[in-house]
């Protein structure tokens, strides 16, 4: 008997409203954006009295409080549905929960701030949302066309719409039961994401990214010049907006959709993946390579795994930071003590085996999993049987000492 999991699963579909329904997409987009903005004030005005945060209102005190509110300041509230304003109530309570967790922690996370018309325009709606062929039904919306056929399955629990560059999407979160499936081989493969190639297989496969932001630079650098002559307020510069918003939410589907394929086929067809547990934020601050790390998206690359292993039954390992993928030899285990970026194939001192970078990262990767597998968790902590991988990176640099490895070209260092 196959087991059966519960997952929050999300589908989204394109709209293809009339004038009508895109005139009420329009008012409550606007609902929810006011009282996000309206929320905010009240906070705001609450902090600037008060020191602790645990003295502001939750979500269902300021839902209660905008009942009153809107009866006298706002009677347009009444033309959408009351859902709109009350989960835009219920994220600025969360934007703020998440800001002061995180400051407790020691963490980065922005202040909750106003929002303006025209950019990332949503809002969510529960209760009563159907779904038929090729068409939804939501609240004080009544049935919209959608552009695909919508397969949708599971229990509805909310539905978000948004729109991007003129054009409506509906994203509709479910829950569902999936049974428990396993992958179509028993491999184990460590996963090297790069630049040049996306990504080196151990098995040798390598794949190669589209670099949509990449392809589309030269495009998107003129439309900004033309963009930015155009004059504030006019016509011509608010087609010229939707031009150069148009262009970066192509450039955004050609990347999802790349990651989307890949990452279902490895989920699918491979056992144990294992990838680095990369520091995306600090890499993201060196000026030469930031924009191109964001064009191939390592971060969502790897949130994709999580969740799909978990719906395919392969599992996924995450080698710690510190882990030497590159430095170290996968045949002999020799740390190299200096392998500069620009170094791609290197030499062993030890074992003579001539590697190149990436795959040799990957081939290290796999050998992780095994290692894990023998005792020690992923994360790299000690367990019964296994072995802190960073105590072993640490003591075998301190034995290389100031060793440098060789490379085609001579010594490197």
């Amino acid at each position: 008997m196959k087991k059966i999991m519960r997952i929050l699963q999300a589908y989204r579909y394109e709209l293809k409203p009339n004038n009508a329904h895109k005139t009420l997409l329009a008012k409550h987009a606007g609902a929810a954006r006011f009282a996000w903005n309206w929320g905010l004030a009240r906070r705001l005005e609450q902090l600037q009295t008060t020191e602790g945060q645990e003295r502001f209102p939750n979500a269902i005190e300021q839902h209660r409080e905008w009942n009153h509110w809107k009866q006298e300041h706002a009677p347009w509230a009444y033309e959408v549905s009351k859902c709109a304003p009350q989960e835009a109530l219920r994220d600025l309570d969360r934007a703020f929960a998440t800001f002061w967790n995180a400051r407790k922690m020691g963490r980065e996370v922005g202040f909750p701030k106003f929002k303006k018309k025209g950019v990332h325009d949503s809002f969510r709606l529960t209760g009563a949302c159907r779904v038929y062929a090729r068409a939804v039904r939501l609240p004080r919306l009544g049935r919209i066309r959608t552009k695909e056929c919508t397969d949708l399955k599971g229990r509805i629990l909310s539905a978000t719409v948004s729109t991007e560059a003129n054009r409506w999407y509906v994203s509709f979160t479910v829950e569902r039961e999936r049974p428990a499936s396993t992958p179509a081989t028993e491999d184990v493969v460590g996963i090297d994401v790069g630049l040049t190639p996306f990504a080196t297989l151990s098995t040798g496969e390598i794949i190669v990214a589209p670099k949509p932001l990449q392809r589309s630079l030269r495009l998107l650098r003129r439309r900004s010049r033309q963009h930015a002559r155009k004059q504030k307020g006019s016509q011509n510069r608010k087609k010229s907006a939707l031009r150069l918003t148009q262009l970066h939410r192509r450039i955004r589907h050609q990347r999802t959709d790349f990651l989307h394929k890949t990452t279902t086929r490895l989920a699918k067809t491979k056992a144990v993946l294992v990838v680095e547990d990369l520091h995306v934020r600090g890499m993201m601050r060196n000026p030469h390579l930031a924009r191109h790390i964001a064009d191939v998206g390592w971060s969502t690359f790897r949130r994709m795994l999580a969740y799909k292993t978990q719906w395919y039954g392969s599992t996924l390992i995450v080698a710690p930071a510190f882990w030497p993928s590159s430095k170290r030899c996968s045949n002999c285990g020799h740390i190299c003590a200096h392998l500069p970026l620009h170094i791609r194939e290197w030499t062993c001192l030890r074992c003579s085996a001539v590697h190149g970078r990436d795959l040799n990262a990957a081939l290290n990767l796999q050998h992780f999993a095994t290692a894990s597998s023998a005792g020690s968790h992923a994360c790299g902590d000690l367990s019964d049987g296994g072995t802190d991988m960073r105590l072993v990176y640490e003591s075998r640099i301190v034995e290389a000492g100031s060793e440098r490895c060789l490379s085609p070209g001579g010594i490197n260092g």
